[in-house]
Formats: structure tokens, C-alpha cells, sequence
């Protein structure tokens, strides 16, 4: 595979190297992009795994519980620019397609594109997207959605229009149930506690920290202490339990929530374009500042 100027530059957007580093890297990976920032991370040369900005990831994530508070639906809907996400138009078809996933039982987007938008009508959720589309001059894309139903305590936050948590809470009352909610949106946690780590999550990070540990040239022995210490670190960053506590850093949520008799059944976390836009503002510190504020 020929490698171009656009493919080095996007590694360089990605990683922080080298032009000549991410040539390198590319040449040796025959142009595997996501193989190249993997080997980099392993040799130290990559500064960050960011990722490269792509057009249609402005939008609004709608968080819509039912009346009873059995259940509760969360979309996302992406637009080209922060001005039609905006738009009444735009907003009126999201919070219609977060109303169809409350009140359906579908499992995909594709699924649910095929739904009537409004009950009792004819059209389908994709056609009103396609008119929506002629109407706005921007592409409008429905991305995920999903529906939750808690065994406990149900508690939701919304920052701004960019950042929805959904959170199944166990014990506790509202007040921790949302400050729980606004530590995730805050901290972006992977899952609830060490035992729900994806297991090729942590094999591939001990992977990297191996190859790090490695480059150090220190024996075996103290190589393995190296890895477990920063194997313990990393389950600590992305374990919402191991997090220390935005409200007051120097707990860590575990013991918060054993503290309140409480506990965490599922969370889940959406942001507007996460994966595929090109970071403009830090709304995770905004979120950190309004609850120290």
C-alpha cells in the first residue's frame, strides 16, 4: 500500500510524532494506521492516540425517561454544524425519534428507521430524516440510541446538549444518584468496577506496558512490578468505582458509594461525536467545574 501525505498526516494528528517517526511507523505496518499507533505506543513515540476531526459530529443527545420513571430512552442525533443543532426543526425530529425509541422495542438504528416517527402516521423515521436532510442542506444522521429500564434508582444528566448519562442506581437517594451521573459525564469511566473490564481491554494494555516496561532494559522481576504497577493504574482511570470522586478527589467513588450503602447496577455514557470529532472545547471540565462551583 502507497503511503501518502494525507495518511502521515492524520498519524501525526492522532499520535503527536514525528513526520519522519509516523512515515516510519506506516512503512513498517504497510499503511495499518491503527497498527501503527499501537507499535508506537508500545516504543513511547506516540504522545496521544487522538482522534482525527470528522465532518457530521455536531448534534444532541436527547434524554427522554417515561412518565412513570419505569424506563428511559436516550439518542443521539448528529448534524454537520452546531447551528442546526440548534435548529427548531432539527431539534423537533430528535426528541421525535427519542420519543420512538421509548415507546418501541427495537434492538438497532436500522430498525428503528423503519418505525413511523409520530404514532398513527405514515412516515417512516428514515423519510423524515431524508426531508429533514432537502430541507436543511446539512446530512442529519440518527447514530445510536438506547433504552434502559433500572432494577433501582433511576438518575439522569444532561450537560448542555453534548453529554447524557443514564444511571441504575442501588440504594443511596437523588442527590447521589446525580452527583453519580455528573462524575461520569465528567470522567468518562469504562464500566462500574475492575470485574467488567473488557478482557481485551486489559490484554492489550498489558501488551503496551510490557513493550514499555521493556524499553527501561531493568530485569525481569522488577519489569513485572513495572507492568502490575501500571496495569493497577489504568484499572483505577477506567473503573468508575476506582475513579477518585469529582466532588472530592481525594475519595474514590467505591468508597462513596460503601459509605451510602449504595451501589451501581449500569451507567451508560453518550457524547455528541465521541469517536469521530475533532475536539474544539472540554466540556468534561465543565462538567468538573459546576460541580466544585
Amino acid at each position: 500500500m502507497a503511503i501518502t501525505a494525507a495518511l502521515v498526516k492524520e498519524l501525526r494528528e492522532r499520535t503527536g510524532a514525528g513526520m519522519m517517526e509516523c512515515k516510519k511507523a506506516l512503512v513498517e505496518t504497510e499503511g495499518d494506521i491503527e497498527k501503527a499507533i499501537e507499535n508506537m505506543r508500545k516504543s513511547g513515540q506516540a504522545k496521544a492516540a487522538k482522534k482525527a476531526g470528522r465532518i457530521a459530529a455536531e448534534g444532541v443527545i436527547i434524554i427522554l425517561p417515561s412518565e412513570d420513571g419505569g424506563k428511559v430512552a436516550m439518542a443521539e442525533v448528529n448534524c454537520e454544524t452546531d447551528f442546526v443543532a440548534k435548529d427548531d426543526n432539527f431539534l423537533s425530529f430528535a426528541n421525535a425519534v427519542a420519543e420512538r425509541v421509548l415507546s418501541s422495542d427495537v434492538e438497532d438504528v436500522e430498525a428503528l428507521k423503519a418505525l413511523p416517527l409520530h404514532e398513527g402516521e405514515d412516515t417512516t423515521v428514515e423519510e423524515a430524516r431524508q426531508a429533514l436532510v432537502s430541507k436543511i442542506g446539512e446530512n442529519i444522521n440518527v447514530r445510536r440510541f438506547v433504552r434502559m429500564a433500572p432494577k433501582g434508582r433511576l438518575a439522569t444528566y444532561r450537560h448542555g446538549t453534548r453529554i447524557g448519562v443514564l444511571v441504575d442506581l442501588e440504594g443511596g437517594d437523588d442527590e447521589l444518584g446525580r452527583d453519580l451521573a455528573m462524575h461520569i459525564a465528567a470522567s468518562n469511566p469504562v464500566c462500574v468496577e475492575e470485574k467488567d473490564i473488557p478482557e481485551e481491554l486489559l490484554a492489550k494494555e498489558r501488551e503496551i506496558f510490557e513493550a514499555q516496561a521493556r524499553e527501561s532494559g531493568k530485569p525481569d522481576n522488577i519489569i513485572q512490578k513495572m507492568i502490575e504497577g501500571r496495569l493497577r493504574k489504568f484499572i483505577g482511570e477506567v473503573t468508575l468505582t476506582g475513579q477518585p470522586f469529582v466532588k472530592n478527589p481525594d475519595q474514590k467513588v467505591g468508597k462513596l458509594l460503601e459509605e451510602k450503602g449504595a451501589g451501581v447496577n449500569a451507567f451508560v455514557r453518550f457524547e455528541v461525536g465521541e469517536g469521530i470529532e475533532k475536539k474544539q472545547e472540554n466540556f468534561a471540565e465543565e462538567v468538573k467545574a459546576q460541580m466544585r462551583g
